[in-house]
C-alpha cells in the first residue's frame, strides 16, 4: 500500500493520521500482499511519504517537487497528502534552495531538497562546500545539519549535458559530507530513509537511468523493518553489498553502473569465469573491509564507474585497494569509465557508458595464465 494516498477521510480530518492509514492499508492488503513490482522511483517516492508520516520536521522543496511531482514524478503525491506547508514549490534559484535549507536545519527541521538534474546543483557548490559541509565542525559539534540534498545523476536516458553529469567526485572529495548512491529498490528505501534521519548531511545520489528499473519488494516489509531500527535492523550506511559472489576477479562499482557490472559478470559466467561484484552503496563512508576481502579473494579487480576516469571515485577505490591488498593482487588494477570528455550527445551516450563490452575487456587483461 502507498502511503503518498491521501484517504477522503485524512483529507477531511475527520480521523486521525494513524486511522486514516490504517483504513487504507487493510483495504489495499488483499491486492498488494507480499512482494510486487515496484520501481526505484516509487521506493524513493515511498521513502519521502513514510519519513515526513514518521516526523513532522521533515519537508520536500525544489523546483517543481510540489505540483509536478518532480521531473521525474519522484515526489509525485506529497503535496497532496502533506499540504504546501511540507512540500513546495521554489524558484529557480538552486543556490537559494540550499541556503534556505541550511536555515532550516540550524532550526531543527529535516529539509529533503531536490536539485532536479546532477549539474542544476553546481550554482549551489559554494553553499554546500562552505556551509553544509563545514557547519557541524565550524561550531565544534553544537550546531548539526540534518539535511539531504537528492541529486538525480549519470546518463543513460538520452538526455543533453548538463543533464547526464556524474557529479558524485566532488561531494566525495568534500569533508563532511556523505555520498549515498543506491542501485537496487530495496536500498532506495532503506538509504533515503536512513539519509533522513541523519543527523548530518547527505549527497543523495539518484541514478536516473534505474528511476523505472524493478524488483520484486514488499514495501510494508521494508517499512516495518525500518521501524523496527534498533531491533536487529541492518544499516547500509557504509556497507558494501556482495551483488554476486565470485571466485575469478572482482567487479566494484555503485550507482548506475551496479547493473552493468551483473551483466558483465553474467555474460563472463557463460565463458567459464565467475566474477564477484561488489556494490560500494554509501561511497562516503567508505566500505574498505568489504571490498579488500573481496579482492583479497580473487586477487584481480576492476572498477566500474560512469563518470570521468581522471581524479575521480574510481581513482581512490583503486588507490584503497592498492594499500590494502597489494600483496594478493595477481594483475594490476582495472578501472572502465566515462571517457575523459565533457557528456557526448544522446546518439553517442552508448560508446561513451561503460558497457559489458568493455567491463569484459578490462577483465581479460587481467593477466590470466591461460
Amino acid at each position: 500500500m502507498s502511503p503518498t494516498v491521501t484517504t477522503s477521510a485524512e483529507a477531511d480530518g475527520n480521523v486521525s493520521l494513524a486511522t486514516a492509514r490504517a483504513a487504507a492499508s487493510a483495504a489495499a492488503s488483499a491486492e498488494e500482499a507480499g512482494p510486487q513490482p515496484v520501481t526505484m522511483a516509487k521506493a524513493l517516492n515511498t521513502a519521502m511519504a513514510d519519513a515526513m508520516h514518521a516526523d513532522d520536521s521533515v519537508l520536500v522543496f525544489g523546483e517543481d517537487v510540489g505540483m509536478l511531482g518532480g521531473v521525474f514524478r519522484i515526489t509525485d503525491g506529497l503535496m497532496k497528502t502533506f499540504g504546501e506547508q511540507r512540500c513546495f514549490d521554489t524558484p529557480l534559484a538552486e543556490s537559494g534552495i540550499v541556503g534556505m535549507a541550511v536555515g532550516m536545519a540550524i532550526n531543527g527541521m529535516r529539509p529533503v531538497i531536490e536539485m532536479q538534474f546532477d549539474a542544476f546543483a553546481y550554482p549551489a557548490f559554494e553553499q554546500i562546500v562552505s556551509h553544509v559541509a563545514k557547519m557541524h565542525n565550524r561550531t565544534k559539534g553544537r550546531v548539526k545539519l540534518p539535511m539531504v540534498i537528492r541529486v538525480p545523476y549519470a546518463g543513460g536516458i538520452g538526455g543533453v549535458e548538463h543533464h547526464c553529469d556524474s557529479s558524485e567526485s566532488y561531494y566525495a572529495h568534500t569533508a563532511g559530507l556523505k555520498v549515498y548512491t543506491p542501485a537496487t529498490v530495496a536500498d532506495a528505501y532503506h538509504m533515503l530513509r536512513e539519509a533522513i534521519d541523519s543527523d548530518d548531511p547527505v549527497m543523495f545520489m539518484e541514478p536516473k537511468k534505474l528511476y523505472w528499473s524493478k524488483d520484486l519488494v514488499d514495501l510494508d516489509a521494508l517499512r516495518e523493518e525500518y521501524e523496527r531500527k534498533a531491533d536487529g535492523r541492518e544499516v547500509t550506511e557504509g556497507r558494501a553489498a556482495i551483488a554476486r559472489s565470485g571466485t575469478d576477479a572482482t567487479l566494484i562499482a555503485y550507482g548506475p553502473s551496479v547493473p552493468t557490472a551483473l551483466a558483465a559478470a553474467a555474460a563472463a559466467a557463460e565463458e567459464g569465469r565467475s566474477l564477484e561484484v561488489i556494490d560500494i552503496r554509501t561511497i562516503v563512508p567508505f566500505d574498505d573491509a568489504t571490498v579488500a576481502a573481496s579482492v583479497r579473494k580473487t586477487g584481480r579487480a576492476v572498477v566500474v564507474a560512469e563518470a570521468h576516469g581522471f581524479a575521480s571515485v574510481s581513482s581512490e577505490i583503486v588507490a584503497r585497494i592498492q594499500e590494502r591488498c597489494f600483496h594478493h593482487l595477481a594483475a594490476p588494477i582495472r578501472r572502465v569509465t566515462g571517457f575523459d570528455v565533457p557528456y557526448p550527445a544522446p546518439k553517442l551516450e552508448h560508446f561513451y557508458l561503460p558497457g559489458v563490452d568493455r567491463i569484459l575487456d578490462a577483465v581479460d587483461d587481467l593477466q590470466w595464465e591461460d
